[in-house]
């Protein structure tokens, strides 16, 4: 096994409908059901919290990226959703759209190719990879 670079740990009690709580205390939410789930609202949930790590985590690779070809990426933003569908079989399943925005990028073919290279290096990506699908858009259009 490969050397643990770093390792997160969180304490949650009540599920859905519950708290959350990272063991350094940087991270204190309350969850709860959204509102278009038949929640109460009023918290986060998981789909939210996996929204903002995945995009966050992929940055990070586009910008890993962008360095290792000596391209300069510039200011990036990621737009992301995290769909929870049922998954037909009394279960439920994860879908994740990705939107990069690369506006100091003009270039479409060398944007696409920092994407679709973050996306091999990305953690998220590849813990994700053949388990749902994931797409990924340049400023709202496929790749």
């Amino acid at each position: 096994m490969a050397k643990v670079l770093y390792t997160a740990q969180a304490h949650v009690t009540g599920g859905r409908d519950g708290h959350g709580q990272t063991t350094d205390k940087q991270l204190d939410v309350d969850l709860r059901i959204p509102t278009e789930m038949g929640g109460a609202g009023g918290g986060t949930n998981p789909e939210e919290l996996f929204a903002v790590g995945y995009a966050a985590c992929f940055e990070s690779a586009l910008m890993n990226v962008a360095r290792r070809r000596h391209t300069d990426a510039g200011d990036v933003a990621i737009d992301s959703k995290v769909s929870l569908l049922p998954n037909g079989e009394g279960g439920f399943q994860l879908a994740v759209t990705l939107d990069v925005t690369l506006a100091s990028i003009a270039d479409r073919d060398t944007a696409v190719a920092l994407i679709k290279e973050a996306h091999t290096v990305c953690p998220y990506s590849n813990a994700t990879r053949g388990n749902i699908d994931v797409e990924l858009l340049l400023a709202g259009a496929a790749l």
